[in-house]
């Protein structure tokens, strides 16, 4: 395998190139795909990536290069990336006029201009039927597809960065979705809050899943927050657990709270005359608004595998 493309939420491809056609780096070629004739940029592989790539299981099948693009071509492409655009509003429109609850998402034209692909979210099931109707009156001698997706598969098609800094994990490398629920979150001590558990998608975030076994791991051996401990320094109640530092932080009788591996420290059964105030504490803190965090979990919405 020398050259490969990205295709499909930046999926890695192996092009099968005949003997025919020479291509070099960042060229831009006409493949064949299931969808139809897609024009993409082809890259060369790196050996080692080549060898490990040979290795995996389960991995696409090559797709054929019919092509490297002419100038023509290029130009042909560049008109039908503005096509999709108008395209994309001409369908907008008559969603509009059928009054169907469904947000259009992005039109995708195949370069062979055989099929038109509208992307959609919806909350439920939409009857389009009358819409693929005006549609086909639109669009003639093109196969129309209408595909809803989910709102997580919604944003690894926009793509974009999220808060970390780097592209979203869904439009890089993640092909399937875990199914994520705000005990990941609470397990981890990450604030109770949508603007820091929840993506661009309007979903949990998809790196809660990533971490969340060191976690459970840490947090073997640690006494329940609010738990009568002995300590070194002397009875307490338990304030907050640092998971990945593997320490507990104990509120003293003194009012005093100190922090201690949690090897040093033993829980007992006794009464301590502790107060403690949870509010604030950073493994129960929740957000004061009037959001059901609830709605940030996945449902059937959340995503389809349809893109």
């Amino acid at each position: 395998m020398k050259f490969a493309v990205k295709y499909l939420k930046n999926t890695f491809y192996p092009l099968k190139v005949p003997d025919s056609i020479r291509l070099t780096d960042g060229q831009m070629v006409l493949v064949r795909t299931e969808k139809g004739e897609e024009a993409l940029k082809a890259f060369v592989v790196n050996s080692k990536v080549s060898k490990q790539w040979e290795s995996k299981k389960n991995k696409p099948e090559p797709l054929t290069v019919i092509r490297p693009l002419s100038q023509r071509d290029l130009q042909v492409l560049d008109d039908t990336k503005k096509e999709e655009i108008s395209s994309f509003f001409k369908c907008q429109a008559l969603v509009k006029q059928h009054k169907l609850n469904m947000n259009l998402v992005q039109c995708r034209i195949t370069f062979d201009k055989r099929k038109i692909t509208f992307y959609y979210t919806a909350p439920e099931r939409v009857d389009f039927r009358g819409l693929l109707k005006d549609l086909t009156q639109v669009f003639t001698r093109v196969r129309i597809d209408l595909r809803h997706i989910g709102v997580r598969d919604e944003t690894s098609i926009i793509d974009g960065v999220g808060v970390c800094g780097r592209p979203f994990c869904c439009a890089s490398y993640l092909r399937k979705f875990a199914q994520i629920n705000v005990k990941l979150a609470k397990d981890q001590g990450v604030p109770i809050t949508p603007g820091k558990i929840s993506g661009t998608c309007g979903r949990l975030l998809c790196c809660l899943t990533y971490e969340y076994s060191n976690y459970i791991d840490a947090a073997k051996g640690m006494p329940p927050v609010g738990s009568s401990v002995m300590t070194p320094d002397g009875l307490g109640k338990v304030y907050f657990l640092q998971f990945l530092k593997g320490t507990v932080a104990v509120k003293m009788e003194d009012g005093k709270t100190k922090e201690f591996p949690k090897n040093d420290i033993e829980m007992v059964d006794a009464d301590v005359n502790v107060e403690l105030d949870l509010s604030s504490n950073i493994n129960t803190y929740t957000d004061d608004s009037n959001i059901d965090i609830r709605q940030l979990e996945d449902d059937k919405n959340s995503s389809t595998g349809n893109v």
